[in-house]
């Protein structure tokens, strides 16, 4: 439903919807409202006193505009929608936050957009800087750093850098925890509270914090600068350079300031001084920037006078609610501490009591180890016993053995003995058929020689008988009845009667050199015989000698 068609009906009512830093609040106002009296019933929500640092902003056309608080709701130029939008936000900074900010929901508050300014670098911060600010907050929400409790990734759902600050360093998400980590520890016993106004005591050091920027022209040209808004006064900058201002106004020096459409002039107190005019690109950025102008030097006026009687009771309110938070944090701290003791000691107890356990089991298992040890024990003597016996039995086995071997050493010694003299006597023997062999094949060699002359001689005594005969006789065939020639055959008779004789004496001889031939080849298979029988002997004895040494 659309603005004008709830002017048209007038309804009664219309919805809002709040939303801080951390949380979103519905409202239903009255059509008469005006911008105050919205503002005062989100503050009494909050349960915020300290309400002049805030106000509802809500954005239109692009541009974040602030409402209005003397103006109806209606009748700005707010969103047409349903419910209407509006983020309460610090509209004013303080100065010193420790001295200004009095109550802890207002400390919060700014915590919580300070926090994200710096997170989404609308506030420059240097990433030192940043990581000790991570470590307050972090604090802030988790309390005390506990090893056993805040493992490694523990803060990996948090955001806590900027993320210019992590593109600049090649640093692990685990890194940057382990370095967050190492200055949360030292935060240790540091309330909720404390952490958060150390974190804005650090954050209002820095050069953006508190600054509200628009673009300038010094004139009419359109020279590019930047007006920044804060506590102190009105600083113009260079368009690249947020940090440095060229220029700067304070409060206390400045006379005058005027708007009239788009032009803003600063008078200065010194009237010899130059007057500043710049130039905005439109009339609605004029009325802001004279807005902020007028809340800025108010509060700037009113921190330099007498406190109020309200922000005397808000001081004094803050300071034994301080004093009060201080007892309860030290009464807090000294039972932890005492709980923490207790803990220690009981931890201690119960780790002497284990201890003690351990060492009744350990005696106990030692006392069955020692008995099963004596059982064993036990049972390793009969056991060893009955193994002496054995041996002993064995040894006395061993000893009619050994016994045994040393008469069969004995007698295979002896066999050996007498085997090697048999040895000795067949070489003796062996060197004796020898000799008598080569005597007799000496002497059968010389009787050969002798036949063969003998029978040379028959042969040439045959011839020259034969060739006398022809010679003497070549007749006798023609005439055998020749008396003379019978005595000459008498004579020849009695050469042929030699010659038998001759030849039986070497028929006889050859029969003797067979016969002993003969002989000699059966003595020399005997002998042979006798050495195989030898041989098998000598290798018997000295497989059983092998086998005494082997009992042995």
């Amino acid at each position: 439903m659309s603005i004008r068609g709830l002017k048209k009906k007038q309804p009664k009512t219309f919805k809002v919807r709040i939303i801080t830093v951390d949380a979103e609040m519905e409202f239903s106002c009255e059509m008469k409202w005006k911008g105050k009296d919205l503002f005062d019933l989100v503050c009494r929500a909050l349960g915020l006193r300290e309400t002049w640092f805030f106000g509802l902003q809500y954005t239109i056309k692009g541009m974040c505009t602030w409402l209005k608080m003397d103006k109806k709701v209606l009748d700005q130029e707010i969103p047409k929608e349903d419910p209407i939008s509006f983020h309460f936000l610090a509209k004013f900074y303080p100065e010193k936050v420790e001295e200004e900010l009095l109550q802890e929901i207002t400390q919060h508050l700014f915590f919580l957009q300070v926090k994200k300014q710096i997170l989404d670098e609308e506030i420059y911060c240097s990433p030192e800087a940043t990581v000790l600010l991570a470590s307050y907050a972090v604090q802030a929400k988790y309390g005390d750093y506990d090893p056993n409790f805040h493992e490694p990734g523990f803060l990996a759902h948090d955001e806590l850098l900027p993320k210019r600050v992590l593109r600049q360093y090649q640093l692990t998400a685990e890194m940057w925890e382990e370095k967050i980590t190492a200055w949360y520890a030292e935060h240790r016993g540091i309330a909720r509270d404390e952490a958060e106004m150390n974190y804005l005591k650090i954050a209002q050091d820095l050069e953006m914090y508190g600054v509200n920027y628009f673009p300038i022209a010094q004139n009419k040209n359109h020279t590019d600068l930047l007006l920044g808004v804060d506590a102190k006064g009105i600083h113009i900058y260079s368009i690249n350079n947020r940090f440095s201002p060229n220029k700067s106004f304070e409060w206390s020096s400045i006379r005058n300031i005027s708007c009239s459409e788009k032009e803003l002039t600063i008078k200065p107190l010194d009237k010899k001084a130059e007057v500043f005019k710049f130039f905005s690109s439109q009339l609605k950025v004029n009325k802001l920037i004279f807005q902020l102008c007028i809340g800025n030097h108010d509060l700037f006026m009113r921190r330099r006078k007498v406190d109020s009687i309200e922000i005397q009771q808000m001081k004094a309110q803050a300071r034994e609610e301080k004093a009060r938070k201080k007892m309860e944090n030290q009464r807090l701290a000294r039972e932890k501490q005492l709980r923490e003791e207790a803990e220690r000691a009981k931890e201690e107890l119960e780790r002497r009591l284990f201890q003690l356990e351990d060492e009744a089991r350990q005696a106990n298992e030692a006392l069955l180890r020692s008995q099963e040890a004596a059982e064993l024990l036990a049972e390793k003597a009969q056991i060893a016993e009955e193994e002496a016996k054995l041996l002993a039995q064995n040894a006395a086995e061993a000893e009619q053995e050994r016994q045994r071997l040393e008469i069969t050493a004995l007698k295979s010694k002896e066999e050996k003995r007498l085997m090697e003299q048999k040895m000795r006597e067949a070489e003796l023997i062996a060197v004796k058929l020898v000799k008598e062999s080569d005597r007799r094949a000496k002497e059968a060699e010389h009787l050969k020689q002798d036949l063969h002359e003998a029978r040379e001689a028959e042969r040439k005594a045959k011839q020259k008988l034969l060739d006398i005969t022809r010679l003497n006789y070549p007749h006798m065939a023609k005439y055998p009845q020749y008396s003379p020639g019978d005595s000459r055959d008498a004579n020849f008779d009695r050469g042929s009667i030699k010659l038998d004789l001759k030849d039986i004496d070497l028929k006889r001889l050859s029969f003797e050199i067979e016969r002993e031939r003969l002989d000699y080849l059966e003595n020399s298979r005997k002998f042979e015989d006798r050495l195989k029988e030898l041989k098998n002997e000598i290798h018997a004895l000295k497989l059983e000698e092998k086998q005494a040494g082997l009992y042995s």
